[in-house]
């Protein structure tokens, strides 16, 4: 089952779910050595920076989430500071030349931007994930728009590539890991 999140009830769970689901992912962990911090940092990219959480249960159990931004969308920044702050300390200005780098890259065609799709790891392979960029889409193609999404794992280009995105780049971090860009065309 799949639906909106409520930014003032679920951001908490979001957060650890898309901790878990992030565990071993190469930027959160350039970010958050050990992945110290990662669910208050996810649960504050929830609530202020994304417009949108869509949420996945697996027997009345969250087992995965994903974060999407429509056109023009602009979080807000000053209410998130000190929730990265607390979840990031020193490791803040990691975060801040991540989303520099990427920001960078982004196209500046209207699109709908997957900021962050993830699955828990017992739930990895069970349709979760496909249930999920399934709804997202359906919303982005329902509007007539493009999609933009960042991959921080190689390994995942080619499950992005099964739902129409290729990639546009690969985008280098300062002294990080690579990321690859992924860009799917309007369906009309």
């Amino acid at each position: 089952m799949i639906r909106s999140a409520d930014k003032d009830q679920d951001t908490v769970e979001l957060g650890e779910v898309l901790a878990r689901a992030f565990h071993d992912d190469p930027v959160i962990l350039w970010m958050l050595p050990g992945g110290k911090g990662s669910a208050l940092m996810f649960a504050t990219l929830a609530r202020y920076q994304h417009a949108l959480a869509d949420l996945a249960y697996r027997d009345d159990v969250m087992a995965g989430a994903a974060l999407w931004d429509p056109p023009g969308h602009e979080g807000d920044m000053e209410g998130a500071i000190p929730g990265f702050v607390e979840a990031m300390g020193d490791r803040v200005s990691h975060g801040m030349l991540l989303e520099e780098a990427l920001a960078a890259h982004r196209p500046k065609e209207p699109h709908w931007y997957l900021a962050q799709i993830g699955v828990v790891p017992e739930a990895q392979g069970s349709g979760v994930g496909g249930e999920l960029m399934r709804a997202g889409l359906a919303r982005v193609d329902a509007e007539g728009l493009a999609a933009y999404l960042e991959s921080s794992k190689e390994s995942n280009v080619p499950i992005y590539e099964h739902y129409g995105f290729t990639v546009t780049e690969r985008v280098d971090l300062p002294d990080g890991p690579p990321m690859w860009g992924m860009w799917r065309p309007s369906k009309r």
